[in-house]
């Protein structure tokens, strides 16, 4: 259905992709996550053929914590919840409620990344440097660039937070906020076959 104009409020139902540079900002979006799928599939395929290469150290089951990577998980499954919780503020011309989502968004991510950080320290301290083995090496590899795509999603919303804190939902700013939520969907999903392949699996192997 096309963008119908919202007269009490200003603006049309679909901000995000009411205007040229929305629209090209949307398909920008896809094409770039389309080439980060390409990146990701090639080193879970890279992880899925090292991961028996311990060297003689520590193994995923012997690592793994299952608890822990569970509450990872719900806390990044809840920030994407959030996300979409903004945009529909969004689409409701509520800037004060996009911005509160956004926030717990980011807060979310934040504790999730330091869980994530934890982690890597626990594993450390029990024997497996990045150099350790080939298992090693590549889940350090791909584990630690989803973290690096969580921090630099950090940094996207705290700058887009700040930038327009004082002004409201507008054409020019609501691409933005939507770019951002597609993008921090992406890693989410990237999370969830991370958790699946490289903890549910490497716990029941």
């Amino acid at each position: 259905m096309a963008d119908t104009a919202d007269l009490s409020k200003g603006l049309p139902t679909n901000p995000e992709k009411a205007t040229l540079e929305g629209k090209n900002k949307f398909l920008g979006m896809f094409v770039f996550l389309a080439g980060e799928v390409t990146m990701f599939a090639t080193f879970f395929g890279t992880y899925l053929g090292l991961r028996d290469g311990t060297a003689g150290g520590p193994e995923p089951a012997d690592l793994f914590q299952l608890p822990l990577v569970f509450i990872m998980t719900m806390i990044l499954l809840t920030s994407s919840l959030t996300s979409v919780l903004a945009v529909y503020a969004m689409k409701k011309n509520q800037f004060q409620k996009l911005k509160l989502w956004m926030w717990v968004t980011f807060l979310l991510g934040v504790s999730f990344l330091s869980l994530e950080i934890y982690e890597f320290v626990e594993y450390y301290e029990h024997g497996l440097g990045y150099t350790s083995s080939a298992f090693a090496s590549s889940f350090y590899t791909l584990v630690g660039l989803h973290g690096a795509h969580v921090l630099f999603g950090l940094g996207w919303i705290l700058l887009l937070l700040l930038r327009y804190r004082g002004t409201g939902v507008t054409l020019s700013n609501a691409p933005k906020f939507y770019a951002f939520s597609l993008y921090w969907h992406f890693i989410d999903v990237v999370w969830v076959f991370i958790f699946t392949v490289v903890y549910l699996m490497g716990i029941g192997a």
